[in-house]
């Protein structure tokens, strides 16, 4: 191609674009302004939901309306009296009193019949200097089967009963031996029943349940303590396989007490992590990042606007942001108009709950220009691609 005829070319190629951007400009300005009129969320007040599309199998299934509500203070008092209401409910099945240890298998005693030493034999020997620490100490160990063998009383199933009740068992089966013997049973070592802690605490691990009754308050500060990066809202205790999630900082805020949840032989206890309770910030922000949850547990809207650098003040649309809860049927949505200062004490009481979406949207000029980007290039190609074709 001739430099002459190339320059008219290129000179014909731009008229045709300049003409062509017109002519979109012109178009798309309504489009533009249609899409924002009608952008899900955009006139609250007319629309109580908003339809979001399901596929099951591949086949698009009806759509499903999710339900919209605007944050109000009204609204964050029920939510938050509702919360308190259902922690106390499901708290209040695991208080109870505490209760005498109970014998169990694994049990070391140690049994004094007074007058008779040549009984004292039967314990054992002391142990070495150099034993370890997990070693039984000298006494009687209480079989797989729950019974105990002592001289001249026999076999005697002692498993799941008191002291006291055992010293009376004893001294009724030494009678026929010995004339009223004084019999004196304690409890050497406590090894039949264990409550199991982990998580973000200090020294996870197993701990044992002695006659000093273990609450949970004990079994965390056995284990040294929540960690700095513990969620104390997010406490798991697992109980004959049924699994209750307890949340100190709502207890605390009902007036109960989680130092009245008296741990059983068998539960698990597991102190969530904050990094796996986060929300997610996504939209106009500064920094769109995943929020962590402060140490009580309790993260609000402020708090993750906050970690996420706030609402961009050149492309967000304050007025629209928005808290996705939930999927599929059971998602929510809440919307909030934070264009005013004031809302901002709304957002400052607005808690929310562990995956929640919080998503701010653009602004009309933002969404304008993400259409002219996709819609340009492609013109430009397509222009491009007709005059090399001629």
């Amino acid at each position: 191609m001739q430099p002459r005829v190339a320059g008219a070319a290129l000179r014909r190629l731009f008229e045709l674009r300049s003409r062509v951007y017109r002519v979109v400009l012109l178009f798309s300005a309504p489009v533009a302004m249609s899409a924002c009129m009608y952008a899900p969320g955009m006139k609250m007040q007319q629309a109580s939901s908003l339809p979001v599309e399901s596929a099951s199998q591949g086949t698009p299934e009806a759509r499903l309306p999710v339900p919209m509500t605007d944050i109000t203070m009204s609204l964050i008092s029920r939510m938050r009296s509702d919360a308190v209401r259902e922690t106390g409910v499901e708290a209040g099945s695991l208080f109870d009193k505490a209760r005498p240890y109970a014998i169990g298998p694994g049990d070391v005693l140690q049994i004094t019949v007074w007058d008779h030493p040549e009984l004292a034999a039967a314990l054992g020997a002391q142990p070495p200097a150099d034993s370890r620490t997990y070693d039984p100490p000298p006494g009687f160990v209480v079989d797989n089967a729950g019974r105990l063998n002592f001289p001249f009383a026999g076999s005697i199933l002692v498993q799941g009963l008191r002291v006291d009740e055992l010293q009376s068992k004893l001294a009724s089966a030494l009678g026929k031996s010995f004339h009223n013997p004084q019999v004196t049973v304690r409890i050497a070592s406590f090894r039949s029943q264990q409550v199991y802690v982990d998580g973000d605490v200090h020294t996870p691990g197993a701990q044992a349940i002695n006659d000093i009754p273990t609450t949970l308050y004990d079994a965390i500060g056995h284990a040294g303590g929540f960690a700095t990066t513990a969620d104390q809202s997010a406490i798991e205790l697992v109980r004959n396989g049924k699994s209750f999630r307890i949340n100190m900082t709502q207890m605390l805020d009902g007036g109960h007490n989680p130092a009245e949840i008296v741990l059983r032989g068998g539960d698990f206890v597991r102190v969530s992590a904050r990094e796996d309770n986060g929300v997610y910030v996504m939209g106009e922000v500064t920094k769109p990042t995943k929020a962590l949850p402060l140490r009580n547990g309790v993260l609000t809207l402020s708090d993750a606007l906050s970690q996420a650098g706030s609402i961009s003040s050149t492309t967000a649309d304050a007025a629209q942001l928005y808290v996705i809860r939930g999927t599929g049927k059971d998602a929510e949505v809440f919307h909030l108009d934070a264009s005013s200062p004031v809302s901002m004490v709304l957002a400052n009481q607005f808690t929310l709950d562990p995956k929640d979406v919080v998503y701010v949207d653009g602004n009309g000029l933002v969404r304008f220009s993400r259409v002219l980007s996709l819609l340009l290039p492609a013109i430009d190609a397509g222009l491009t691609a007709g005059l090399v074709a001629k």
